[in-house]
């Protein structure tokens, strides 16, 4: 029959490690997925609208010049493949 102390320990230190090692997987994570945009290149991006789409009207868009997607300078009247509609009001 096993010690039950013996079974606690282990247990314990199974969650400590487990949840350690999740803890560093994430912090690891966080760093490269803020860094990760597109290129404007790659993102198709041009400084003028295409149609009625426009990067102002874009959920992606970030107030006065940014994307959260795609890299560098925004021109709020620009325009790229990644255009996704701001949810109606």
């Amino acid at each position: 029959m096993k010690n039950g102390s013996n079974d606690c320990q282990r247990l314990s230190r199974r969650m400590v490690l487990t949840g350690t090692a999740l803890a560093l997987g994430a912090a690891a994570a966080a760093p490269a997925a803020a860094q990760t945009k597109l290129s404007q290149a790659d993102a198709k991006y041009q400084s003028t609208p295409n149609g009625d789409q426009h990067c102002d009207g874009c959920a992606n868009f970030q107030p006065p010049n940014a994307c959260k997607f795609v890299q560098g300078d925004i021109n709020p009247n620009g325009w790229c493949q990644l255009f996704t509609p701001k949810p109606k009001s």
